[in-house]
Order: C-alpha cells, then sequence, then structure tokens
C-alpha cells in the first residue's frame, strides 16, 4: 500500500451549537473549549491518503473545523497546537477491555483508566458487567475523568447465571433497563437458553457477543444475530483449528458467512498465545516495561504482576509442537479473515495476563502485523470499523468534521509502521488534551504509586 500525501480543499467547518443541543446540561457546562492542530498531515482513517498542510479545529467535544491551514477560521483564544510534521489520528479502541473489580480503591479504578488514555485509547468496550461501571461510565463519558469513553456489556451470561430460558430472556431485559449498552455471552448456555437471550434481545435492541458455547455452534450463533466473536471464539473450532490442520473448505465458509452477515471478530492475539495457549518465556513476560505501571502485588481487585507469573508458569505448554501449531493457526485464520473481507475490530482482553491496558493495544498491532495485515488495515480495526460499530451510539472513528474529538498526534507516520503509534506527541479525548511531557509525568506517579521506579 502506497502512502499517498497532499492537500485537499477544505472539508468543512459546522458549528457547535446544534451539536451541543443534543447534550445533557451538566454535560454542556464540561465542555472542553476551543483547539486548533496547525499544519498537520492529517489520517483521517477514510482512505488510505495522508492530507499534509491541514488544520483540524475541535470545539467542545467535537471536531468542527478540518481543511488546509488559512483556510479554517480559528478564534480569538483558541489553543494553538503547532503540528507541523506530525501526525493527526483517530484515537483507538480497545473492543474487549475491562475495568477493576468492586473491591479495587478509586484510585486504582482512575489509575487503570489513565492507562488506556495515555496510549491513545479513546473509546473502551467493556466486556463484564461489575458493580461500580456504570457509575464509572458516567464519570468518564461526561468528561469528568481523562479517560476513555465507555461502552458496557452487562453482568455475563452462562451457566452459572442462567438456568432457563425464561430467566435468560427476563435477564435480557433487566440489562437494558439497568443501562447496559450490550449482553456479554460466556461458554455453558444451552441452545434453547442461548435462543430465548437472542430472541429477547431483538425484541428490547440490545446487541450482545463474546463467546460461543459449544452447544450452539458458530453458524447458529451468527443466525441468531451475535454481532461479534471475540478471541475467534467458536470459529477455530468449526474449522478444526483447536487440535489439527485447518478444514480450508469451512475456513472458506466461514469467512463467507460472517462478511455477508456483517458480524465481526475481536482476535486478542497476543494474550490467547502466551497467557491461553502458555508460549510467553516467563523470563521475557516479566520484564515487560509497561508493568512498572502495574502492581506487583497486595492490591484488592486488581490482578497483579506477581500473580500473572505464577499463572503463566503453570500454564507451559506439555506438548510444545502442538501449542505452536495452534497459534500458528490462529495467525492463519485472522489473515484470512482479513484477506476475505471480514470486518476485524481490535481488542485484547486487558487487563489480563501480561496484557496492561493500553500498552496491550500496541503489542496486539505488532501481533496483527507479523500476520500480515498492513498498518492500514491494522489501524482500520481500531479506527474505522469501530466507528461504524458504534454509529447508533456515536460518531467517532475518523477525523472528519462532526466526529468527537478523540485524537492522537504523533511524531511519524503510522501508515509507513505500525510501530510510529507508539511515538506520540500527545492525546485528546472528548476535546480534552494532554500533551506528551504531562502523560509520561502522570504514568511516572502511578509508577511510584506501585513503589515501581523507571529501571524496573
Amino acid at each position: 500500500m502506497k502512502t499517498v500525501v497532499r492537500s485537499s480543499k477544505s472539508i468543512g467547518l459546522i458549528g457547535v451549537a446544534a451539536l451541543c443541543g443534543t447534550w445533557p446540561a451538566a454535560v454542556v457546562a464540561q465542555v472542553p473549549g476551543v483547539t486548533a492542530f496547525e499544519n498537520a498531515n492529517v489520517v483521517t482513517m477514510t482512505s488510505d491518503v495522508v492530507l499534509s498542510g491541514q488544520t483540524v479545529l475541535v470545539r467542545g467535544f467535537r471536531i468542527v473545523g478540518l481543511g488546509p491551514s488559512g483556510t479554517i477560521d480559528i478564534p480569538a483564544g483558541a489553543r494553538r497546537i503547532d503540528a507541523m510534521g506530525k501526525y493527526v489520528m483517530p484515537g483507538l479502541v480497545e473492543m474487549h477491555g475491562h475495568t477493576v473489580s468492586s473491591r479495587a480503591s478509586s484510585q486504582a479504578e482512575d489509575d487503570m483508566m489513565f492507562l488506556y488514555a495515555a496510549n491513545g485509547v479513546t473509546t473502551v468496550r467493556g466486556m463484564l458487567g461489575l458493580p461500580r461501571q456504570l457509575a464509572l461510565r458516567e464519570r468518564t463519558n461526561s468528561g469528568r475523568l481523562f479517560a476513555p469513553s465507555l461502552y458496557l456489556a452487562g453482568p455475563s451470561f452462562n451457566n452459572r447465571t442462567v438456568s432457563s430460558g425464561s430467566q435468560a430472556a427476563a435477564r435480557v431485559r433487566q440489562q437494558k433497563e439497568d443501562g447496559w449498552d450490550l449482553l456479554k455471552v460466556h461458554p455453558g448456555l444451552t441452545i434453547e437458553q442461548y435462543d430465548s437471550m437472542a430472541n429477547a434481545a431483538s425484541e428490547v435492541g440490545i446487541r450482545f457477543g463474546g463467546h460461543v458455547p459449544a452447544s450452539v455452534g458458530l453458524m447458529h450463533a451468527i443466525e441468531m444475530g451475535q454481532e461479534t466473536f471475540d478471541h475467534l471464539d467458536g470459529i477455530l473450532e468449526y474449522i478444526g483449528a483447536v487440535n489439527g490442520p485447518i478444514d480450508q473448505e469451512k475456513l472458506a465458509n466461514v469467512v463467507r458467512v460472517l462478511r455477508d452477515a456483517d458480524a465481526a471478530v475481536v482476535p486478542t492475539m497476543v494474550l490467547w498465545e502466551v497467557g491461553v495457549i502458555g508460549l510467553g518465556d516467563v523470563d521475557e513476560m516479566s520484564a515487560l516495561p509497561e508493568l512498572k505501571y502495574w502492581p506487583r502485588a497486595d492490591t484488592p481487585g486488581v490482578p497483579t504482576t506477581n500473580s500473572w507469573i505464577q499463572a503463566l508458569q503453570s500454564r507451559q505448554p506439555s506438548n510444545m509442537a502442538a501449542a505452536e501449531r495452534f497459534a500458528q493457526n490462529r495467525n492463519t485464520v485472522l489473515k484470512a479473515l482479513s484477506d476475505g473481507g471480514v470486518t476485524i475490530l481490535m481488542g485484547t482482553d486487558s487487563p489480563q495476563i501480561f496484557s496492561v491496558p493500553g500498552f496491550s493495544l500496541h503489542r496486539e498491532m505488532q501481533a496483527m502485523a507479523d500476520v500480515g495485515m498492513s498498518p492500514y488495515e491494522i489501524l482500520v480495526s481500531g479506527t474505522r470499523n469501530v466507528g461504524e460499530y458504534f454509529q447508533r451510539q456515536d460518531a467517532l472513528g475518523t477525523i472528519a468534521v462532526g466526529k468527537r474529538a478523540d485524537i492522537i498526534l504523533l511524531n511519524s507516520n503510522p501508515l509507513r509502521d505500525i510501530a510510529n503509534v507508539a511515538d506520540r506527541a500527545g492525546v485528546m479525548i472528548r476535546g480534552r488534551w494532554m500533551a506528551e511531557d504531562d502523560i509520561q509525568a502522570e504514568l511516572q506517579r502511578i509508577a511510584q504509586r506501585f513503589g515501581n521506579t523507571t529501571d524496573n
């Protein structure tokens, strides 16, 4: 893929008044001011073309102007960020993330949200409903915390929480009433329970995704309207990729059916290889630099580095050849899905074993590159594709007028090397800007709270 850098005609300016008209008064009162990123290279993610010499104007929570510098009227008193030689791109989305448990302190909760934000993760789809999450969502989405916007799955549907079809349907209606954004499917449901859940979800208008119960199977789950298949769950079983060679005919059929159904896949490649298959090297994983921002031990409600080390030690495969074949099968499947036009959504299942929030997304992007996806294809999975997934809730995922002002400012072109996404100059979430120096200072404070130094 060749990256083209050029100027464009003005893409337009939109007044914030029309946008603010739909916001609750309490949120409008907290809207940030006006910011202009001047003379930037803009990676809009509407195509693989980079627009040079652009000004991106933000007012409040929204992008309100985009066009060649000199054509956009910047109001007096606006914050002006010199983006000459830098790259503006949309914020990234973690489509399978988690937060701390209800036993964790408020500080631990805030720290975890900041780790996402510090790495350019501006939206998180939480995939396991916990008691404090709805209150946390109100704090993040209203802008009171520099943290990703949250969309939250309710408490899991599994064989411990559901014992009948009628109970499954009632649970759907209750979660819709409670305000959860989607339903989380775990293994263990019978086909009757699953169908009752799916039918009730369709009736009340709530989406569902996650795992594929063994009794249900991939094709039936697709037929019933499951929108996301996380960890490649159900796919691998259908094509025989768990314990043996891939059935290529079935793989081609899966690609076609998923694409035609407009269903999506959240691969979580790194976590599965390291923490589930057990191929992670304990010494190597224990030396990850981002662990300085994570508690080593004795932190209520938060998985610790020491617990991750113990878990990885216990998961070392007894049959290394079979484990490596399974990992390679996953890589082959992801590449086939991507090449076949199936919607890929970026996600890591953090914080799980050695997946530190935010940092894990950068490791996931490298894993996607390793299977042969281009930088543009990888970034689409974490920006434009997720914007399309969330289009009923908000406008995000590209740099365009009217989109939510979730922006990463980079020092290097991310379309040339996916590692450049970590070469940040700063992050904006819902119009709130934090320069990289300030981000690093806050990360250092988090490290100090855990008693970790930058040398750990």
